[in-house]
């Protein structure tokens, strides 16, 4: 039995699911505190059947915090950044580019120093071990506790990087390190990027972490914890802790995995209706497809594994703005029509004309349309037909642009709607073969939480030259394989889901770039090993 938990803005979701069936469900308010609402909505869903605690064998979470910490500038840590790239990697320094306000709040101390990589292997500069023991004694001396290392083409060699983390390790003990080539790809202003972030989120981290457990081990679970990341998988709470931008895209990716698992459908677009957006996303194989662009990360690019999400201003609390004298008229100008992007959200309990408010919503356009049924439907102003058609017919053109903006391929798609704003989704929605509605639809992050899997990636530079490729990739399958095991996986159940292959012209010999992606299921607790923690963590 698992118990999957999603954290969001407004609502904490939560179901108990017994193999692939859903047991139990609930919507709780998302508290302040965080551990008190995961653990009134973990009490709701034990208590809808009267099972005992001991009969969890494991905890998902997928959480919003980390996101909402960096779009809000709050509970960020200052960061000590250490590039080795110098003299070449000079010329744009760390930071550049980010929004003022983060940089006040992170920017720590930066160093400059001599080592990295070419894309060939050869080094940059030779690796100045006095000049990263001084980094971190500075450090040390201004008080900053959380370091990010990034060197030069980390990701194909990590060696700088592991000899810096050591070095900054024993000079100042207490420090937390981040580093480059755990985190992100190919790219080294991107890739740093996103090592800074972490870095910075370290504390908050720790803190949310230890509040998810210190709940758990109130309501008597001993079943382990696990953390849901980007990309649709599972990592161990500790590793969370440690690389917490990691789980940043956690929310869609959940909802969008809970998709394809209430549906079976493998390929196909989710939209993911809240009270707020619609994220779309598209599913291949089973998970959510990867941003093969930078990512912008509360105004930092970031090239880390994230879902490639569009994110429209609209959902169940989306504010119309119509001029209310036009509410009886029998036309609708549509210059006189706004929809969104400004939501009353969890206010619209009170707020939304359904429910004794006097804020028209696009809830209350699909209740006066009959699309749903909720709240009180007198209390919504009169509307005449060819206004409320025409309203109506304005979100589903939004929704339909949206879902075009994310096809790669012609013809109609397979449309999944789930959030509990999943209504707002025309059964006839233009660019859809069909739109699927699965039961549970409207905790759907919490199911892709619960059923979520062990996964690990693994990016390498191989040149088929001097290893055959059949070998090459066979090596690469064990090592992705090792992982998922050394991270709790049952080696029985591993599979490579996605494999990119590209060829550098640029490079002697036949290089190609090779990223490779495995996944497993958990390890029954009888056999599993204790979660690793990453590789090249420190």
């Amino acid at each position: 039995m698992r118990i999957g938990v999603d954290v969001g803005g407004t609502n904490t979701d939560a179901v108990l699911i017994d193999g692939r069936r859903v047991v139990a469900s609930t919507k709780q308010p998302t508290t302040a505190d965080v551990s008190s609402g995961v653990a009134a909505a973990i009490t709701a869903i034990l208590g809808q059947v009267s099972l005992s605690p001991t009969a969890i064998t494991s905890v998902m979470i997928g959480t919003t915090h980390f996101t909402n910490a960096l779009v809000e500038r709050a509970h960020l840590d200052r960061v000590g950044i250490l590039r080795l790239a110098s003299p070449s990697g000079e010329a744009l320094p760390p930071l550049t580019g980010w929004p003022a306000a983060l940089v006040d709040q992170i920017g720590g101390t930066l160093f400059l120093l001599p080592g990295g990589y070419e894309v060939d292997g050869r080094e940059i500069s030779p690796f100045d071990a006095a000049k990263v023991r001084d980094a971190a004694s500075a450090c040390r001396d201004q008080g900053i506790t959380s370091i990010a290392i990034s060197s030069a083409f980390a990701p194909i060699n990590a060696a700088m990087e592991e000899q810096a983390a050591a070095i900054v390790q024993a000079e100042y003990p207490e420090a937390r390190i981040s580093l480059s080539h755990a985190i992100g790809r190919l790219g080294l202003i991107e890739r740093e990027n996103g090592t800074i972030l972490n870095a910075a989120l370290t504390t908050l981290a720790g803190h949310v972490v230890t509040s998810f457990e210190r709940a758990l081990r109130d309501l008597g679970l001993n079943a382990p914890l696990y953390i849901s990341q980007n990309d649709g998988t599972l990592i161990s709470a500790a590793h969370a802790a440690r690389y917490p931008v990691m789980t940043i895209g956690s929310g869609p990716t959940n909802s969008m995995r809970g998709a394809a698992f209430l549906t079976g459908v493998q390929d196909g677009i989710v939209m993911d209706v809240g009270g707020t957006t619609c994220d779309i996303g598209v599913l291949v194989n089973g998970f959510p497809r990867e941003s093969s662009i930078a990512v912008d990360i509360g105004g930092v690019r970031t090239n880390f594994r994230m879902p490639d999400i569009l994110a429209i201003g609209l959902g169940g609390g989306t504010r119309i703005h119509l001029d209310p004298a036009l509410y009886p008229a029998e036309r609708l100008d549509p210059a006189s029509l706004t929809v969104g992007p400004d939501s009353v959200g969890y206010r619209i309990t009170s707020e939304a004309y359904l429910f004794g408010g006097a804020t028209l919503t696009t809830s209350d356009i699909a209740v006066a349309a009959g699309k749903a049924s909720f709240g009180d439907p007198s209390r919504i102003p009169p509307l005449s037909a060819p206004v409320r058609d025409g309203i109506w017919t304005r979100i589903q053109a939004m929704l339909a642009d949206g879902v075009d903006r994310m096809k790669t391929t012609r013809g109609d798609a397979t449309i999944i709607a789930v959030g509990g704003g999943h209504f707002l989704v025309s059964d006839s929605l233009k660019g859809a073969a069909q739109v699927i509605r699965p039961p549970h639809a409207d905790v759907a992050n919490a199911v892709g939480a619960a059923i979520a899997q062990i996964g690990a990636q693994i990016e390498q530079i191989v040149d088929y030259a001097t290893t055959p490729r059949d070998t090459a990739l066979a090596r690469l399958r064990e090592e992705a394989t090792a992982r998922v095991v050394a991270a709790g996986g049952a080696a029985d159940t591993i599979e490579i889901v996605d494999m990119e292959e590209v060829f550098l012209s640029y490079l002697p010999g036949r290089s190609a770039q090779v990223r490779m992606k495995a996944v497993g299921d958990l390890a029954s607790p009888a056999t599993a090993p204790a979660p690793a923690e990453v590789q090249h963590a420190h």
